[in-house]
């Protein structure tokens, strides 16, 4: 094949060829404490050494990766002394409200090796945690059995909530509702945004017992907290509490249809005639063209978990067999888009 004359740029190609680099080079940096040092002030490259990697150890290798921090806009440099930016003190330090530090930590830990085996994943249709760990048994089981890991991909998750929910719950007008029961709640980031904007809801974080602390937490932190409780279950095998809405947020997407079909039938049977479904998850365009960001978290639920990610209309027919007969998706501009599906008022 000869070389055309007019080639196309190689920057698209070039760009993904590095991509991953500067990924991991964020995870390292995250993982060695590099951000939670820098919150203290400004320091070198030996110091930072001395005290991230031992006494002794040898400061090259860090500078360089501070450089390239530097280079992302994560660090600044002054003097040879390396300084957090903005960015950085806010997204990458556990202290910040909006730490985004324990899914990072979780991205590098668990779905950087899995993503390793992506291949395999699409060979064989199936997730990677027991080619990548030898876990039987889901991944939530294992990389959260300990309560550290656990207590960090919370965090980490109630960063990626609070960019998100307040667009999700402003995606569709909730004022009829008075009671909202949030599914797989978590830290309740979804509850407090929704009764945050509408001062007559009252609001349920939803999970299992091991979250209950954390949701309780956040939940006092909260303007809102008076209207929120925490009650623990499993959506599943429990019953569900009494609501006029309910909420899943990132939930569906890690499930397959047989799952889905069951979840979505046991809410179906406990709203009240005219109550509604409030789904927050990223929605693939009807062609499946886009967006790209769907396409990674949809390959992403492909080698982590049982699920992928879906276009409305795929929304729609599973609402729809469940017994909603009004399913609107909106797109919000954030992390997560929105779907309300209204139960039949008959």
């Amino acid at each position: 094949m000869s070389v055309p004359d007019r080639a196309p740029d190689a920057a698209p190609i070039l760009e993904l060829i590095d991509a991953f680099r500067r990924s991991k080079t964020m995870f390292a940096a995250v993982s060695l404490g590099v951000f939670e040092a820098l919150e203290e002030g400004p320091a070198d490259a030996s110091s930072l050494a001395a005290r991230l990697l031992g006494a002794g150890a040898d400061p090259g290798p860090l500078e360089r990766l501070l450089d390239a921090c530097v280079g992302m806009g994560l660090l600044h440099k002054r003097d040879g002394a390396y300084a957090n930016q903005p960015v950085a003190e806010t997204y990458l330090c556990d202290r910040s409200p909006l730490s985004l530090t324990g899914y990072v930590l979780y991205s590098n830990e668990a779905l950087f090796p899995m993503w390793a085996h992506l291949e395999d994943a699409v060979r064989e249709g199936t997730h990677r945690w027991t080619q990548t760990f030898g876990w039987q048994g889901s991944l939530f089981e294992h990389f959260f059995k300990t309560d550290a890991r656990r207590r960090s991909f919370l965090r980490g998750m109630h960063g990626f909530g609070q960019l998100s929910s307040p667009a999700v719950v402003a995606a569709f007008d909730l004022s009829r509702f008075r009671r909202l029961a949030d599914l797989g709640g978590a830290t309740g980031h979804l509850a407090i945004a929704a009764c945050e904007r509408y001062p007559q809801l009252r609001a349920a974080v939803f999970d299992l017992p091991v979250v209950m602390g954390m949701a309780r937490d956040y939940v006092t932190a909260s303007a809102a907290r008076d209207r929120v409780e925490s009650i623990a279950g499993d959506f599943f095998r429990d019953d569900l509490p009494p609501a006029d809405l309910y909420a899943l947020g990132r939930i569906l997407h890690d499930w397959p249809e047989d799952r889905i079909r069951l979840l979505l039938a046991k809410i179906s049977a406990a709203l009240p005639a005219g109550g509604a479904l409030l789904i927050a998850e990223k929605l693939l365009d009807e062609d499946k063209s886009g967006p790209t960001p769907v396409h990674m978290q949809s390959l992403n639920m492909l080698v982590c978990t049982e699920g992928r990610e879906r276009t409305l209309s795929e929304y729609r027919a599973l609402l729809r067999e469940a017994g909603f007969d009004s399913v609107e998706g909106r797109r919000t501009g954030a992390l997560v888009d929105a779907v309300l599906a209204t139960k039949a008022s008959q």
